[in-house]
């Protein structure tokens, strides 16, 4: 049976962790909703540090204008369905992992048929509003700990990337508009978690390519298309991942 305690590519983060931690690392389950400009690179980040069992939610393809941000993007994989894609470079990273690719949007509709109580992870990556809000709410309903990222665009401080529970942020936008249609709609998330946001909102001083148009993403107000840096969604995606390992590490040594 596969440990990534004793595969040697893991062998200065076992140094770091322990055995016991690595071995918690390559048991648990982890799904993630949207591998874009965040979610690509928490896969990365999960990988990279022992996690082999992850299962990867988008449905869309690999555009030029994701080459920017999106880690599995490059001139040779455009048009290639992105779960794939990144599938296919997490393995190049550790063959012996357990990558699922879901070529599906997530949606109040398809929820189900992700079974996310199979999960001891649940990562929140996506940008539609509508579908965001609807994940935190069936996601926070599980026993899996949920964690969720709040809008990277607009961004270019790499100083400003926070952490806090949901209810805490400020400054998002995004956030904002999720609370707010949660109050209105008086329904809420199961319980308490947390986020990565960024409070910097800059202007766009550019002009979008009209071929960008299917790649917008939400401003607080509508959808549009936004700039967006690598170095900021790298960030955010990355410490996703990194709230998932301190979790497991945390829990296996009571530290």
């Amino acid at each position: 049976m596969y440990s990534p305690a004793e595969d040697p590519i893991y062998s200065r983060t076992a140094l770091l962790m322990g055995n016991d931690v690595m071995e918690r690392l390559g048991s648990a389950r982890v799904i993630l909703f949207g591998v874009g400009g965040v979610g690509s690179w928490c896969a990365e980040g999960l990988v990279r540090s022992g996690v082999t069992h992850i299962t990867l939610v988008d449905s869309d393809c690999v555009s030029e204008s994701n080459i920017n941000r999106q880690l599995m993007a490059t001139t040779r994989t455009v048009g290639q369905i992105k779960v794939e894609a990144l599938r296919d470079r997490l393995l190049e990273i550790n063959p012996n992992a357990e990558i699922t690719a879901i070529e599906r949007v997530y949606s109040a509709e398809t929820a189900d048929s992700f079974e996310m109580e199979r999960y001891d992870y649940i990562i929140d990556a996506i940008d539609s509003l509508k579908e965001k809000s609807d994940l935190i709410l069936r996601g926070t309903r599980t026993p899996a700990v949920f964690f969720s990222s709040m809008g990277a665009a607009l961004k270019v401080n790499p100083q400003g990337v926070k952490v806090a529970e949901f209810w805490n942020v400020r400054g998002c936008p995004l956030g904002a508009a999720i609370r707010k249609k949660y109050k209105q709609n008086h329904t809420y998330p199961g319980h308490k978690f947390r986020c990565v946001y960024d409070e910097e909102v800059l202007p766009n001083r550019g002009t979008a390519l009209a071929a960008d148009a299917s790649n917008s993403e939400w401003d607080g107000r509508k959808a549009q298309i936004n700039g967006t840096t690598s170095h900021i969604t790298a960030i955010f995606g990355m410490t996703l991942a990194g709230l998932v390992i301190e979790d497991i590490y945390r829990k296996t040594t009571k530290k």
